[in-house]
């Protein structure tokens, strides 16, 4: 989480409009995730790889590592659309008979698998793009230009922070039960885990009084105002943008397998 925020500072595209951005990623994941062409899901993935990599100069084995996250709960939910539990037994490509039924995976399960597979892999790279190519701040700046409602956003950059204040608490309680060999043994990893989490908890929730205690004092009104950086839109990263868009669509409609195109 903290190397994420540190390259989304840094990259090699933090320069470009945050709208620009914004939009691309949004409107690369809404075609991935309407067509049902695992052609144009397999697409977006290399696409956001590449931009990733190349332009924004991301760490290959960074980003690699980023994507086995969602695929080890991908492969978890996909299995339960590939395998199948009926009564006949030639549609199955594997099958285990348990009594009168046969368990095991179709081919059709395993084609719908593959397609959610790609579909939601696709999305998580758009996720992925955005988050590490463009800080909290600009994202939340575009969204105030959305005009989603200011409570919403205000509770997304509370909760935001937040995360790095739970992190740097169970880093300090990890190292002081460390020090004191709390995790010298499994029996003691156990005991010196639950103590973090239950201490975990109160902590944060005493930082966050502390928090808002704070804001308080600095006559907080229910919006937390930031300066923001001016940024200028590209037209060459418009075209390309929308020229990226149109592709997408157009591969989708040509491989015959959108039904929403």
């Amino acid at each position: 989480m903290l190397k994420i925020d540190r390259y989304a500072y840094i990259n090699r595209l933090c320069h470009v409009h945050p709208v620009e951005k914004f939009s691309f990623a949004l409107l690369t994941m809404m075609i991935c995730l309407l067509s049902s062409s695992p052609l144009t899901s397999l697409l977006v993935i290399l696409l956001m790889a590449g931009l990733v990599i190349l332009p924004a100069r991301i760490p290959v084995l960074f980003y690699l590592k980023l994507m086995l996250i969602p695929m080890a709960f991908l492969v978890t939910g996909v299995l339960t659309v590939a395998l199948a539990f009926t009564k006949d037994p030639c549609s199955f490509l594997w099958a285990v008979k348990i009594g009168g039924y046969m368990f095991g995976m179709t081919t059709g399960g395993l084609i719908a698998a593959g397609k959610l597979f790609l579909k939601s892999l696709g999305a998580v790279s758009c996720l992925y793009f955005l988050s590490l190519t463009t800080p909290m701040v600009e994202i939340f700046s575009v969204l105030r230009k959305l005009r989603l409602p200011p409570l919403f956003i205000e509770l997304m950059s509370l909760v935001y922070r937040f995360i790095f204040v739970f992190l740097e608490t169970a880093d300090k309680i990890y190292i002081a039960q460390a020090s004191r060999w709390g995790y010298a043994t499994l029996k003691t990893s156990y005991f010196s885990l639950g103590l973090m989490l239950s201490n975990l908890f109160s902590k944060s929730y005493y930082d966050a009084q502390m928090l808002f205690t704070t804001l308080l004092a600095r006559c907080y009104t229910g919006e937390l105002k930031v300066l923001e950086k001016s940024y200028s839109f590209s037209r060459k990263n418009l075209l390309l943008i929308t020229a990226a868009e149109l592709a997408l669509l157009i591969i989708s409609w040509w491989s015959g397998a959108s039904t929403n195109f």
